[in-house]
């Protein structure tokens, strides 16, 4: 696989950014992103797709866990 150009970069870019917004404004209704996602999907290497929609999941996990705060798990009392 080639390096993509900086063009390609940034088309690829832009159809993420379009696709998780779609994502946003539907409340993650995929479904409703399928002509959107298509294009991400031709326009960004297979990796970076991948990548992409791991650190979506991430950020998405890390905003709800800033909103809503998070319990730590308690030790085990030994008895």
């Amino acid at each position: 696989m080639t390096a993509p150009s900086a063009q390609e970069r940034k088309a690829c870019w832009d159809a993420r950014d379009k696709y998780w917004q779609c994502l946003e404004d539907n409340k993650d209704e995929a479904g409703k992103c399928q002509q959107i996602r298509q294009s991400f999907e031709n326009l960004c290497p297979r990796q970076w797709i991948k990548y992409f929609d791991k650190r979506r999941d991430y950020l998405k996990f890390k905003e709800e866990m800033e909103a809503k705060g998070f319990e730590s798990a308690k030790p085990a009392e030994n008895t």
